[in-house]
């Protein structure tokens, strides 16, 4: 897959063999020119050791480089943890000639466990050495755990006479329930916006797709999601009061929205991509909060993966979640299919079993029948095959 990459930005990828060898599992984002940055982290109270120093230099809203390993979370490390990524970026400071502030670390992979420094710190030449050798790809699967194939994405943006580009990195496929999963996305682009436009853009970006996603209902230690934009395109500068911030907003969540249904479709043994639509609700917060209790069942989603139109329940999430639900309003449909009218059964069970045979993706719509407000959640199905990967996830 062959992509139009922002000006100025470089790639490098080597293996460390930070979990096992075999694989590249240790990458680099350059930037030839300072660029301004915003970033959304995990609200998990228990942060991994570069999220916490991350979260520190992002007050700056300047960046050059990110440094990203898989296999390893670096997250109940302790002060050993802030050393260690303290040292790598020291030593990559003094390789790449940076400010050892505008680099950025980030770490995905197995809570507990120290990294193994003196691997990674033999590989940090290479790495140097290796910039501009790397695609976007080989960045994509070097930050991969359990993924199954590499998340990856490009778009273009004519801001004034100048073309401008964004792309994104992203992995993730088990502990999905950002609340900002284990989740991972580094954007880059070479347009000239300023910090608030940026970090206000990031926000919204992030509430539309990564913050509307579900696998498990877990939220990671080290949720991260970073944005650099270095401004070489050479486009007059976006603001908030630019004609073209519009424009800018709707390329950035084309991109995160993408990447975020990467993600469910990955999602660790489903099969199904389901998007919860809850709607007739008599504000915003009860919508959300119906729709993420189904999207989060277990029970929902093991019913969806056995192929079992069991809107029992679903009725059961919905009543439970802390929504205003009056029972005898409720419909529910799959797709077009109506499964409950009036809070029972439409008669429709067996058509229902067997359209979720012959679905890979589905919209479950929830009408509460109660008012005008709507919310949707994207996830996924939940399989034995979840179980395997996670009972096996440290062997």
């Amino acid at each position: 897959m062959s992509l139009k990459i922002p000006r100025g930005f470089k790639f490098s990828a080597v293996e460390a063999a930070i979990k096992r060898p075999g694989r590249k599992d240790l990458a680099l984002i350059y930037s030839d020119v300072d660029a301004n940055a915003s970033a959304v982290f995990t609200k998990n109270l228990i942060k991994a050791a570069p999220v916490k120093l991350s979260m520190k230099r992002i007050t700056s809203q300047k960046a050059r480089v990110i440094i990203v390993n898989s296999g390893n979370a670096n997250a109940c490390t302790g002060k050993k943890g802030i050393d260690d990524v303290v040292e790598i970026i020291k030593l990559l400071s003094k390789g790449l000639g940076i400010d050892e502030r505008l680099i950025y670390p980030a770490s995905t992979g197995v809570i507990g466990t120290p990294l193994p420094m003196e691997r990674i710190k033999s590989t940090l030449p290479d790495l140097i050495s290796g910039i501009g050798k790397a695609t976007l790809e080989d960045v994509a699967r070097a930050i991969m755990t359990t993924d199954t194939f590499p998340k990856y994405i490009s778009t273009e943006l004519k801001v004034g006479d100048e073309v401008g580009t964004i792309s994104a990195v992203a992995k993730g496929a088990g502990m999905i329930n950002p609340s900002m999963a284990t989740m991972l996305c580094f954007i880059i682009t070479d347009l000239s916006i300023d910090k608030s436009a940026l970090s206000k853009a990031l926000k919204e970006a992030v509430d539309l797709s990564f913050n509307r996603i579900t696998i498990d209902g877990e939220t990671s230690t080290n949720d991260m999601v970073m944005i650099m934009a270095n401004s070489l395109a050479g486009n007059d500068t976006i603001s908030l009061k630019s004609k073209s911030y519009r424009d800018f907003k709707k390329a950035l969540n084309y991109v995160t929205e993408e990447l975020a249904k990467m993600i469910v479709r990955d999602g660790e043994g489903a099969t199904k991509v389901i998007k919860v639509i809850v709607r007739g609700a008599q504000n915003k917060k009860d919508a959300e909060l119906a729709a993420r209790a189904v999207a989060n069942s277990l029970l929902v989603k093991t019913a969806l993966y056995g192929n079992d139109a069991n809107w029992g329940r679903i009725m059961s999430a919905i009543g439970a979640s802390g929504a205003r639900v009056i029972e005898e309003k409720v419909d529910i449909y799959f797709n077009h299919l109506q499964i409950v009218k009036k809070g029972m059964s439409a008669g429709n069970d067996s058509t229902a079993n067997e359209l979720l045979k012959s679905s890979k993706e589905l919209n479950l719509i929830i009408d509460l029948a109660s008012g005008k407000e709507e919310f949707s959640v994207l996830t996924c199905d939940i399989s034995e095959d979840y179980v395997r990967i996670n009972a096996e996830y440290r062997t």
